[in-house]
């Protein structure tokens, strides 16, 4: 992989220019990289107290009734985003989809347990626990190269 940086006074704002005959795990690593040094922190509520959240502390992401509920060790707030708009701004390779309703901090989860419809139940560290759809079941087996069997 070549890199090539430019300085010049000149410029108005930096930009990245990717450019590959395709998109293989180095380069998504560039790119999650780069959506993770975006997103800094999100601000989430909690009654009248707004929190600073790093989403390396955030174990997952859910909708409830009014919104979306950021989980941490700290408690649930209250986050203004929506799912998709998480899913576009969070690093792929820490931040996985579990199903319509729920973002998962892959470095929160602890354990999985196989049901017999076909879903996965995810543990996290700190006790709580969500459903995989089957819809999401294999992105998350690739997330965690569980199907290395197969590829080799």
């Amino acid at each position: 992989m070549k890199v090539l940086l430019n300085i010049d006074r000149d410029y108005e704002e930096t930009k990245v220019i990717i450019e590959c005959p395709e998109l293989d795990d180095s380069v998504q690593g560039v790119l999650d990289f780069i959506k993770g040094q975006e997103t800094e922190f999100l601000v989430g509520k909690d009654g009248d107290m707004q929190h600073i959240l790093k989403p390396g502390d955030i174990h997952y992401f859910h909708t409830e009734k009014e919104g979306v509920v950021a989980v941490t060790a700290a408690g649930s707030f209250r986050l203004k985003e929506k799912l998709y708009e998480l899913e576009k701004i969070l690093p792929t390779n820490k931040f996985i989809r579990l199903s319509k309703s729920v973002i998962a901090n892959l470095h929160e989860m602890s354990r999985f347990e196989a049901s017999f419809n076909g879903t996965l139940c995810v543990y996290f560290k700190s006790g709580a626990k969500e459903y995989v759809s089957r819809t999401y079941v294999n992105s998350i087996k690739e997330a965690l190269k569980m199907n290395r069997r197969k590829s080799e």
